[in-house]
């Protein structure tokens, strides 16, 4: 998830003021010197003693806020009636609704979509199971499930205060692929009931998104899910990320004509997302991976790693490194956080890092290091932020993803899929735009979910020759870096 911008901490500050109209440019002159930002003043009201202005603005986060408030407030002639937060206002009574897609104004109607004539279309599905993705909502529907144990950098905050981000995932799926998805917050923590739950739900969904739901438990409930249910189970914080991750690393690659197969990545954080961005750096051609965590640099050499950090430790660091971050850094090519704020220093990429040196902080809501501070020292930087260029948002992978997968009734979801979704998002930035602040397409952008969904529905991720091979983009199986924009990805 990106981090927080401006106009998450927007309000509308009712004023009662006098009717003096150089009051109105006091409050606009008194908010700009408070550091906030003015997006609107309308009159709401007018009385021979009296105006009521409305005074839309943005700060940076709460305190901010509520200091340009007490600020407009102290000025003569101006009292505030009452401040209304828009993100709170956006959210009254939930983001997202129930529609019918067919008409039902008379007796036809009724008797086509419910009785008598809807026990037809149910004795058919029970006859032809199968069906039921053709015949209901089962087709195009998506449960985005969580239990409220790790949201966003909030932590576990638990179900109920979870809902308010999977309903957004669910607009998201609506508006970018198409997808009706629908909330599932489940009021427990423990594995075997969440695997239950889920299980017994799938009738109704053709596929299903984790959302939220903390390591290590993560990991057991998909992989049990994929391994019960005949439909595709994919968990966003992992292979979403990981998704855009390696797409976004693909051209950066081509950006400093580098190959994946030669670079030294070190990746900061073994969760979740860190372990899965590892896996699909590895499956798409990496061969040099170290993994930095709270024990330092992971190696196979370690005999008091935990399983987890075990098996991943297992999987990289080939040169058996130990010791702290630095030591990781030297010599490296690409660093990739997804753990803590503050850990990495400029002049860490400037003294370890080779030349022409990639960074991607990720950590959420605040990054591994600040990204104007790393671009002083790195040929291209990328993090969750909306505010610099390269954001690294899940947003352009699981629509289109799911939109492949449900387009092809397909009931799991494989690596060589991931793959060939990260390298439909890689290109849709064409030769002409890439350059070390445009690695990465907008959210916006009208061609990423129907490049996702064409190469996960195409052929399942295989390559134009039929094989399970991935497309190698910004890698040595291509000619060039700059030239693969010409390969096609289906």
């Amino acid at each position: 998830m990106p981090a927080a911008t401006p106009s998450s901490y927007s309000v509308t500050i009712r004023l009662h003021t006098s009717t003096d109209y150089a009051v109105v440019g006091r409050v606009a002159t008194v908010i700009a010197e408070q550091g906030g930002i003015v997006t609107a003043i309308d009159i709401a009201d007018s009385r021979h003693d009296r105006l009521t202005v409305d005074v839309t603005c943005s700060g940076f986060n709460v305190e901010h806020t509520d200091g340009i408030v007490e600020a407009v407030d102290a000025i003569d002639g101006v009292n505030v009636h009452k401040v209304s937060d828009r993100t709170f206002l956006l959210h009254l009574g939930g983001k997202i609704e129930v529609r019918s897609k067919v008409a039902l104004k008379t007796r036809d109607d009724l008797s086509m979509a419910y009785t008598p004539g809807v026990g037809r279309v149910s004795s058919a599905i029970a006859q032809k199971p199968e069906d039921a993705r053709r015949l209901t909502i089962k087709g195009n529907t998506v449960a985005v499930v969580t239990d409220g144990s790790a949201v966003l950098g909030l932590g576990n905050i638990g179900p109920e205060a979870a809902m308010p981000v999977m309903e957004g995932k669910a607009a998201l799926f609506k508006q970018f692929a198409n997808i009706d998805a629908w909330p599932i917050a489940l009021a427990s923590q423990d594995t075997e009931e969440i695997v239950r739950a889920v299980e017994m739900i799938a009738p109704g969904f053709g596929g299903i998104n984790l959302e939220d739901i903390a390591a290590p438990r993560c990991f057991e409930i998909e992989r049990r899910l994929r391994e019960s249910l005949d439909i595709p189970v994919f968990h966003d914080d992992q292979h979403g990320t990981a998704i855009v991750v390696l797409a976004a690393l693909r051209n950066a690659l081509r950006v400093v004509e580098k190959w994946l197969e030669d670079a030294h990545v070190v990746v900061s954080g073994g969760g979740a997302a860190g372990s899965a961005i590892v896996t699909l750096l590895l499956a798409a051609g990496a061969k040099d991976v170290v993994v930095y965590d709270q024990e330092g640099l992971l190696s196979r050499d370690d005999d008091s790693l935990s399983p987890q950090k075990a098996e991943l430790a297992a999987r990289t660091n080939p040169r058996k490194l130990r010791g702290d971050l630095t030591d990781g850094l030297e010599g490296a090519d690409v660093f990739i956080g997804v753990s803590a704020p503050d850990i990495l220093k400029g002049e860490w990429i400037r003294d370890h890092m080779n030349e022409d040196a990639i960074v991607f902080a990720l950590a959420n809501p605040d990054p591994e290091i600040d990204p104007g501070e790393a671009a002083r020292y790195a040929k291209v930087v990328a993090s969750g932020r909306s505010d610099y260029p390269n954001q690294i948002n899940n947003v352009l992978a699981f629509p289109g993803v799911f939109r492949g997968l449900l387009d092809a009734d397909a009931e799991n979801v494989t690596t060589d899929m991931l793959i060939a979704a990260a390298d439909a998002i890689a290109g849709v930035v064409t030769d002409e735009e890439i350059n070390p602040s445009y690695i990465i397409p907008s959210v916006f952008h009208a061609d990423v979910a129907e490049a996702v969904a064409l190469a996960i529905a195409g052929d399942g991720g295989k390559s134009a020759s039929g094989s399970t091979a991935p497309i190698q983009v910004g890698s040595r199986a291509t000619a060039a870096p700059v030239e693969t924009q010409n390969i096609p990805i289906r």
